[in-house]
């Protein structure tokens, strides 16, 4: 069943364009993730007029799009009623070139015939100020400028201008070249600039993805995540940002529609953990010096979210330009949760910085310097352990004393505790252990609901929530304390839906939640593993697999009742839960090896 969010990616960390499966990039922010989406049409209702990029095919009867293997190069084949086909190549150059890597805002798309010469048009539509703005076209010798007010973008070609001008059908009887980027020069002939960077981008990704350490089974559907998560780190900065996409709403007819092309401190721990045990550390490495340059030096409450530049601007407002997802509105710019008190980013900054302590493959580890640097956190994580806020899941009208930000405040001093010890730092790591431990025995006391006969979502609470499923992952209680496994069993009860799990149970500022969260499945695969369910733990893996669209992608949100994808795209979340997922629950190689035969 194809669905609104089957889309491709094609990107370098740098810029990222989301393709649907006839090709249209509908979808593409300039000059980096989080900037002005010159392609828009996403966000602009169920038939956008403009803000697309795409080539119609006459009569169109079948489409197939793939990623080339093992790479982020997307191809995409479109055939007309009488057997005549061609394929559309989308590459985002990214290739080592001067001792460094090449990433640069540029989009190379190449249009190839492979049956016959069926007939296309070329449809160049960029908006610019968030649809509000149509650039003016001004034509060159072998390029089209689209020039607006505050930027502008030139489209390199070997194909004819006025074709591409006017959206002329024409019959396509010989390979083209576009190369869609700054308005520079391009001093190179298109058709062959444009093989180059596609040839070396996929030498690029090929190799990445040879070095990863992946599990036996469920190899594509991880390769794949993995490289999603890279296309979702800005290696300019650091940054991560949480997804793709802004204002693709969490369900039909909700305004819980948010922007997520921003690095949540949190998000970012899990990506880079997935990645890190993948045998990727170079995310990492970046993360921690975009953590350097965000970070405040006089120990005051780190913000949950950053901007990838980290001291610009992330204030929120609406683009009314834009129609909304499918009609969705509004479509937001920003995110208000920046300003929110969100105290699981101690531990999240914490334990993201603890792998430069442990990891030997690093050539430049942490030091004390590091450590000196996280110190004044763990001070501040101890006293806002205990305060209320507004928890992981960003409630905007109520805060609490939460039993997973509380868990996480915990998790800083324990980590800080175990790097400390490394150090050589005895007298500071005992002092760490002794206030991690009286920690974790308040929290324990007070999340723990006897009546209800579980762990509960709040101190002194009842509520339930998904997110207690990571307590052993944090390391707060042993997955063998039959308390988990209680909690486990009310997570379920309260907060399943058709096999899948919502985050929590209680109305929000909208209401009452019916899409499930889709890294909350993966976080109960987990849980069903650690306490011996081992093979249920797979079938609902095996099912979450199913939801993934045409090209093995998810988003943040998943309508149970029907399988449609919601939320923003692709979610690192949900990317994340399913390496982990998939390598707590894979055969080892040996293991998968012989029983092959």
């Amino acid at each position: 069943m194809t669905q609104p969010l089957d889309l491709a990616i094609a990107g370098n960390g740098t810029l990222a364009a989301l393709i649907d499966p006839r090709g249209r990039i509908n979808w593409l922010c300039w000059p980096r993730l989080d900037g002005d989406p010159v392609f828009c049409a996403l966000l602009d209702g169920a038939s956008p007029e403009h803000g697309f990029f795409d080539v119609p095919v006459a009569n169109l009867a079948g489409t197939q799009q793939t990623y080339r293997r093992n790479t982020a190069v997307v191809e995409t084949v479109l055939t007309d009623a009488g057997g005549r086909a061609l394929r559309i190549i989308d590459t985002v150059p990214r290739h080592p070139r001067f001792n460094r890597m090449f990433r640069p805002p540029l989009l190379v798309r190449r249009i190839e015939p492979i049956t016959g010469n069926p007939r296309i048009r070329i449809r160049m539509r960029p908006r610019f100020d968030w649809g509000a703005e149509a650039p003016a076209r001004r034509a060159g010798s072998n390029h089209l400028r689209y020039v607006g007010t505050q930027d502008s973008l030139r489209l390199t070609t070997d194909a004819p201008l006025g074709f591409i001008a006017e959206e002329t059908e024409f019959a396509l009887d010989r390979p083209l070249a576009m190369i869609l980027g700054p308005d520079e020069t391009v001093q190179e002939a298109p058709a062959r600039l444009a093989r180059e960077l596609e040839d070396e981008t996929t030498a690029y990704w090929q190799e990445w993805v040879r070095l990863l350490a992946v599990p036996f089974e469920w190899q594509d559907a991880v390769i794949r995540a993995a490289i999603t998560l890279k296309l979702c780190a800005h290696e300019d900065t650091g940054g991560i940002v949480a997804a793709l996409t802004t204002s693709v709403p969490e369900a039909p007819g909700t305004a819980r529609n948010w922007d997520y092309r921003f690095c949540w401190l949190r998000d970012a721990f899990f990506t880079v953990q997935a990645l890190n045990r993948l045998g990727a550390t170079r995310t990492m490495e970046n993360f921690i010096r975009y953590l350097t340059a965000a970070l405040p030096e006089d120990g005051a409450l780190p913000r949950p979210v950053y901007p990838l530049v980290p001291n610009a601007p992330i204030g929120e407002r609406a683009a009314p330009a834009l129609a909304g997802f499918l009609g969705h509105g509004p479509v937001r710019i920003g995110n208000a949760a920046a300003e929110q008190a969100q105290h699981d980013a101690w531990g999240s900054v914490v334990m993201a910085a603890a792998m430069m302590f442990f990891d030997r493959r690093l050539p430049y580890p942490g030091d004390e310097a590091l450590y000196r640097r996280l110190e004044p956190l763990g001070a501040a994580a101890e006293a806002a352990a205990l305060t209320p806020d507004a928890g992981i899941w960003e409630y905007r009208g109520r805060t609490r004393v939460h039993t997973f930000s509380a868990a996480m405040c915990w998790a800083a001093l324990d980590r800080l505790g175990r790097i400390a010890k490394g150090l050589g730092l005895a007298e500071e790591a005992a002092g760490w252990r002794i206030r991690a431990n009286r920690l974790r025995a308040t929290i324990l006391e007070g999340a723990w609901n006897e009546k209800v006969g579980s762990f509960t979502e709040s101190l002194g609470g009842d509520g339930m929530d998904a997110a207690l499923l990571l307590l052993p992952e944090i390391g707060l209680v042993a997955p063998s304390d039959p308390r988990f496994a209680a909690t486990v069993e009310a997570i379920r009860r309260n907060l399943d839906r058709g096999g899948l799990l919502l985050r929590y149970g209680m109305p929000d500022d909208f209401g009452l939640p019916d899409t499930a969260f889709l890294v909350c499945s993966f976080w109960l695969v987990d849980a069903l593993h650690e306490i011996g369910r081992k093979e249920e733990a797979r079938v609902l893996f095996e099912r979450i697999l199913t939801l993934r669209n045409h090209v093995g992608l998810l988003s943040e949100d998943v309508d149970p009742r029907n399988g449609q994808l919601w939320g923003n795209f692709p979610q690192t979340y949900s990317q994340v839960g399913l390496i982990l997922s998939a390598m707590r629950l894979s055969q080892s190689w040996e293991e998968g090896f012989w029983r092959a035969w």
